[in-house]
């Protein structure tokens, strides 16, 4: 089963978080190196690998003093400033041993909700795996701020299987896949292998918080895996403490929780729409309106919209609520927060007479609109 679902995988996504590199005293160099030897024979094998590392501030915190977690975020920037040019180092180091070369991406949640700095991000991981360098990818901490991080490297590692186009997401952790209970407090938890659908049961089995030096629980690992299923791309999550973990992954072993692919998969776009580009208001439909987009696959036209919330501009995303503040979906924007105020409720034909121009009929056009239920998400008040 596992060597039929490899076949089919060319490029790969690997996330390493801080709870496998760390070790008694920090980041361990000794854990890097031979995770980057057993990353070195994938290789080898011919697959294409981005590596998604936390780590820089577990690296550079001890030189401000911090014991666990920096309590602030000024101080988590600065422990990121000293710690990633010394990861990247520990990296830089260990992948010459094995006759490969690495670039550093560093990246916010800002590069990817921008669709043309998406792309650009896109070209340079696109021309750096053509030239068989290895792209060690992580967010940008020495400037990021709560609005505009991506919250743990689980959720950038699902956004960079989107922007990379990638095949396959592994996720390294310390424990070994997802369980039906907490193992580390019923000793008769059983390993899920396979998960084909991931339904509420299966995230209620997530659990809570990570460690105290990453970000990501359980929680985060499923959200990750749900959003790169809908992208159409399998999840593994295996053990990164187990020795050659991933040449025993990619020889087919039956390690770990493997999250297949969603039948019904967003494209490359919607995904982008669904989980990457930033929200900036929300309008609230009438019934008339949330039925012909939810059930009957309709462009949203202004007559439609109730209220308009938040201060957006066209391009923007908004979230698309029932008129009982239930966002079912989301998408492009076509007019602004102002120009949106003046055509609510009006029909198509009168947009060009109350702003003296148009864009088009849509305030939302279905080709730039995302439902939730195929977003695999559950209805939500929408909130701003």
């Amino acid at each position: 089963m596992r060597k039929e679902l490899l076949a089919q995988v060319k490029r790969v996504v690997i996330k390493v978080g801080s709870g496998v590199l760390v070790g008694q005293d920090g980041v361990d160099p000794a854990i890097i190196e031979a995770l980057v030897k057993d990353l070195c024979k994938v290789v080898e094998q011919g697959y294409e690998v981005l590596l998604v590392s936390s780590g820089a501030v577990a690296t550079g915190k001890g030189d401000l003093g911090i014991v666990g977690r920096p309590p602030t975020i000024p101080l988590k920037q600065a422990a990121a400033a000293i710690g990633q040019s010394r990861l990247m180092r520990y990296y830089k180091d260990a992948f010459r041993t094995c006759g490969r070369r690495v670039a550093q991406i560093l990246l916010t949640r800002d590069d990817l909700a921008n669709r043309r700095r998406f792309l650009n991000a896109r070209n340079t991981l696109m021309t750096l795996l053509e030239y068989g360098i290895i792209p060690i990818i992580n967010e940008n901490d020495t400037v990021v701020v709560d609005e505009i991080r991506f919250g743990d490297n689980d959720n950038l590692s699902a956004l960079v299987t989107n922007l990379a186009e990638s095949d396959l997401l592994v996720i390294l952790s310390d424990v070994d896949g997802l369980y039906d209970s907490n193992p580390r407090t019923n000793p008769q938890a059983r390993l899920i292998n396979k998960i084909e659908h991931i339904t509420p049961e299966i995230e209620g089995m997530a659990g809570g918080a990570g460690s105290e030096v990453g970000t990501g629980g359980m929680a985060t690992k499923i959200e990750a895996a749900k959003r790169a299923s809908l992208y159409g791309v399998s999840t593994v999550i295996v053990n990164g403490r187990q020795p050659h973990v991933l040449s025993r992954l990619f020889a087919g072993e039956e390690l770990g929780s493997w999250f297949l692919p969603a039948v019904d998969r967003l494209n490359a776009r919607k995904h982008w729409i669904a989980f990457t580009k930033k929200i900036r208001g929300r309008l609230l439909l009438d019934e008339g309106a949330h039925q012909a987009l939810a059930d009957k696959g309709k462009s949203l036209l202004p007559s439609g919209i109730i209220e308009v919330e938040g201060n957006f501009e066209r391009g923007d995303a908004v979230r698309l609520c029932d008129a009982e503040g239930r966002e079912f979906a989301r998408g492009i924007i076509n007019y602004s927060q102002a120009e949106l105020v003046r055509i609510q409720g009006h029909n198509s034909q009168d947009i060009e007479e109350l702003l003296g121009y148009q864009y088009g009929a849509e305030v939302v056009h279905r080709d730039n609109l995302v439902l939730k239920k195929r977003a695999g998400q559950r209805a939500a008040i929408c909130k701003e």
